[in-house]
């Protein structure tokens, strides 16, 4: 099992550079202790998230300080831009950073976002798709016809040239089943998370995901599922909960507000569901912060001592994950941030292939135990 560092802020702090400080020190961290990639996402007009509106651009930041980490969009909300401006950007990122960037496309959903391409909300998803072919097709060296200001069609080709011959490829789900299908159908990884879904509708879902792999001809084990899970370690489960208790519910409600600025917008909110676009009650608000944060904290993050979570990483490497998406920016101080790593790179070490097989060996007897 892999891991990587996944960014999502959900505040500004410090001032010009020092806002993104984290983001460095985890990646020059990241780079040299092993870890497989670090994402950054794509997020506009909010606070949540609002650090990180164009992951091409901190991703070609990383690149000049980094050797051997994967730069991984997560996500590109690629219906918000020029299908060739996308392929542009990222072949740049891909020469300053020697061949090491992937992207994981996303469909969008919240409508204030499409500011850019308003026209395009409806058919997000198709348009997605669309646009996943043609960068690909681009980005092994084929051409696009474009027409000019004056009517007349223009042939165009990516430049510069991509240093990978082939682009990486994730699609980002929310948990529709019907989207780990179609990414096992165009051959492409899946980047997904536990919100709105446990562990038993994730592993249902895998499953779809390498069986609409095989029905195309394509190795079911050679997708990869990232899932993203918010990050924070320590030697002490009750200091741990205590740490990230109040910086990770004032995450949650920071959440809570876009999904409802969203619902205003008259959209729809992640996952694609609509709801009535109303202000909580301050007491309901904080009964909900106080269960959503309980449920994470046992059961949808990586919080906790590496004994404490070293069950449900078996349990995830059984159900098909291959790849931990690591979120560390939730409102911690950088410091103690700084320290978690330290502590999940002992736990990646420590998750070497052969203990991962061992696990799932383990977890497959407990289970059959359970059965007797």
């Amino acid at each position: 099992m892999d891991f990587g560092i996944m960014f999502f802020a959900s505040a500004e702090e410090g001032e010009g550079r020092e806002k993104y400080g984290l983001l460095t020190q985890a990646a020059r961290f990241a780079d040299a202790h092993g870890f497989c990639c670090v994402w950054t996402p794509e997020r506009h007009f909010h606070p949540f998230g609002g650090l990180f509106p164009n992951p091409a651009v901190t991703s070609s930041a990383l690149a000049m300080i980094t050797e051997t980490v994967q730069l991984r969009a997560g996500s590109l909300i690629s219906p918000l831009h020029d299908t060739l401006r996308i392929a542009e950007e990222w072949s740049v990122v891909d020469n300053l950073s020697g061949g090491r960037v992937a992207i994981s496309f996303g469909s969008g959903w919240n409508v204030d976002d499409f500011l850019f391409f308003p026209a395009r909300y409806e058919r997000r998803h198709e348009v997605m798709y669309e646009q996943i072919e043609r960068v690909r097709e681009l980005w092994r060296g084929g051409t696009a016809v474009e027409t000019n200001s004056f009517g007349k069609p223009v042939e165009v080709r990516l430049y510069p040239r991509p240093v990978q011959a082939e682009l990486p490829v994730w699609v980002t789900s929310s948990g529709n089943e019907a989207t780990f299908a179609s990414a096992g159908r165009i051959g492409a990884n899946v980047l997904t998370h536990l919100i709105g879904q446990d562990l038993a509708a994730l592993r249902r879902k895998i499953a779809v995901y390498r069986e609409a792999r095989r029905l195309r001809d394509l190795d079911p084990a050679r997708g990869k599922v990232s899932l993203m899970l918010h990050t924070f370690l320590g030697r002490d489960l009750e200091e741990v909960r205590e740490m990230v208790r109040e910086p990770f519910s004032d995450y949650l409600r920071s959440a809570v507000r876009l999904e409802q600025k969203a619902a205003e917008g008259g959209g729809v909110i992640s996952g694609g569901h609509r709801i009535e676009a109303h202000a909580l009650p301050e007491t309901t608000m904080a009964s909900l912060l106080d269960l959503t944060f309980n449920r994470y904290f046992e059961r949808a993050a990586l919080m906790g001592t590496p004994e404490s979570c070293r069950r449900f990483l078996w349990e995830l490497a059984d159900a098909g994950v291959d790849e931990i998406a690591c979120l560390v920016d939730f409102g911690l101080p950088r410091n103690a941030v700084l320290a978690s790593l330290e502590i999940l790179a002992e736990l990646r070490a420590f998750l070497s292939g052969a203990e991962v097989a061992r696990m799932r060996r383990q977890t497959a007897l407990a289970f059959n135990e359970d059965l007797e």
